[in-house]
This record gives C-alpha cells, sequence and structure tokens, in this order.
C-alpha cells in the first residue's frame, strides 16, 4: 500500500503539491500577505506577470493557496497590489536620490540618474517593472495598466517640478526628454545588459540635457 501510495504522489505531482499545500499551517491574515506580496514581487519582476501562475506565488511564500485567497479575490487584483508596493518602492527610491542635495534641483536631477545607473548595472536587474507589465497587458483598460499610467503621470509630474525649480527655459520640455532617457536605461538594461555603456552613460546626457535647457545655471 505503501508503494502504491509513492507511485500514485509520482504520478500526480499536482496532487502531491495539493496535500502540500493542504499540510501547511495556517498563516494569520497581515503575515500572510506580507509573505505573499514578497513572494509576488520577486517573482513577477524575475520572471514576468503572465508566466507565474498562483501556485508559484503560493509555494515561493510559504503559505496555502487558501491564504491566498483570503488576502487577494483573484490573480489580478495580487497584481495590483505588487504594483502599488512597486511604486511605492520607485518613488522611495527617487526621493532617496532628491533628499541627498536639498534646496538644488539641479544635482538632484543628476544624483538620480546617477543612482540609476547603479542600479541598472547589477546583475538580477530587470528594468522597470510598470514597462514590463505594461508590454504583457496590452489592454489600456486592465487595473494593472491603470496603475502603470498614474506611475508615469507621477513621474512627469515631480520631474517637471525639478525642471521648473532648475530654471529651465521649457519645464515641460526638459521633464519629457528626461522621462525618455529613463525609459532607454530601463530598455538598454535588458538589450545591452546591465552595467553597459548605453547605461552609464545616463548621467552625463542628463546634465547635457539639463544644462541645455537651464542657461542661466549653464552660465554659473
Amino acid at each position: 500500500m505503501t508503494t502504491r501510495s509513492a507511485e500514485h504522489r509520482s504520478r500526480h505531482p499536482s496532487a502531491a503539491r495539493t496535500a502540500a499545500e493542504r499540510a501547511r499551517p495556517h498563516t494569520a491574515g497581515a503575515t500572510a500577505q506580507q509573505l505573499l506580496l514578497r513572494a509576488a514581487g520577486e517573482l513577477f519582476y524575475q520572471e514576468g506577470v503572465r508566466a507565474v501562475g498562483v501556485d508559484a506565488v503560493v509555494e515561493r511564500a510559504g503559505v496555502n493557496k487558501m491564504s491566498l485567497y483570503r488576502q487577494f479575490s483573484s490573480k489580478d487584483e495580487l497584481i495590483v497590489a505588487y504594483l502599488e508596493q512597486a511604486n511605492d518602492c520607485f518613488f522611495s527610491y527617487f526621493d532617496k536620490s532628491i533628499d541627498q542635495h536639498p534646496g538644488d534641483p539641479v544635482r538632484q536631477i543628476t544624483q538620480y540618474f546617477e543612482d540609476l545607473q547603479h542600479r541598472a548595472s547589477r546583475e538580477g536587474y530587470r528594468g522597470c517593472p510598470f514597462v514590463n507589465v505594461a508590454a504583457e497587458f496590452p489592454d489600456p483598460s486592465h487595473p494593472a495598466r491603470q496603475i502603470v499610467a498614474r506611475n508615469k503621470a507621477q513621474l512627469i509630474e515631480r520631474l517637471t517640478a525639478l525642471t521648473t525649480a532648475a530654471g529651465a527655459d521649457d519645464p515641460v520640455a526638459l521633464a519629457d526628454a528626461l522621462a525618455l532617457l529613463l525609459e532607454g536605461v530601463y530598455a538598454a538594461s535588458q538589450t545591452y545588459g546591465p552595467g553597459c555603456g548605453p547605461v552609464r552613460s545616463a548621467a552625463r546626457v542628463a546634465a547635457q540635457l539639463v544644462a541645455a535647457a537651464c542657461p542661466q545655471h549653464a552660465g554659473g
């Protein structure tokens, strides 16, 4: 009986996984949510949102599937929570850069690109999670795409505030150019590879854009 049972499990790995999930103890709501979001963040970012199923997230998180559905009613809801967390992380990086040079918007801009260069040169860097999700979900009405649009709109708003404070002749045009440079860093890190020449040129190009758009600063 024991041998037949083992053979049955080997022929039906999904059944074995289900049994393992049921054997996992119940995880408290707040803890389960934290574990699931951490697991989803790692897997979605590294492997792609569509490529990763909820079973893989549950396995990585070490909780049972019921814990997942107590916290998130669907995979789409989990994706939205992942992107909300990624948005907070994105602007945490942004603020960390500009906070290094209070009152100096020109230096804040170049510092942000210097820090981005460093992040985009690390092994395992997979670009911008919002760009990645936009490529996976072509429907602009999908909840995930709405968060992508909000993130990019907020980024343009923050960049425009910096370029205005820097005294740019056309703050909106400079913010648009810097946003385009950012997208180029994200793409180059994946096509040319982390730490490639195009990525390493980002801070220098940003400084050139700022100098051309802010003649008062350049002249000083």
